[in-house]
């Protein structure tokens, strides 16, 4: 069993920045894949970035150039830094960590880009 942590949402300005931690405790030691989703109000939970375990990564298209997914294999923790933000980026972000046979999700960190 793998329990996802998260931190490091809040509110901030237009043009802010915000980091996002998720720290991987339990079974953790080589998890393959550890990203950041979002969910707007009554949408569904959308991928923003992931890492893997090669360190390769992925991002969705509106936020390439200004978010920065990392990893810290030592610690399993993966961190999500998020400049200039957009009111657009206002969504709730999870934590996720899967791989062969797994598949855990955090429990959200609310994010809100307000003026």
């Amino acid at each position: 069993q793998v329990q996802l942590v998260e931190s490091g949402g809040g509110l901030v300005h237009p043009g802010g920045s915000l980091r996002l931690s998720c720290a991987a405790s339990g079974s953790a030691s080589s998890i393959y894949a550890m990203g950041w989703y979002r969910r707007d109000p009554g949408k569904q939970r959308d991928l923003v970035a992931v890492i893997f375990s090669s360190g390769n990564t992925n991002y969705v298209a509106s936020v390439k150039g200004r978010f920065t997914i990392s990893r810290d294999n030592a610690k399993n923790t993966v961190y999500l830094q998020m400049n200039s933000l957009k009111p657009e980026d206002t969504a709730v972000y999870y934590c996720r960590a899967y791989g062969s046979g797994y598949d855990y999700w955090g429990q959200g960190t609310q994010v809100t880009v307000s003026s």
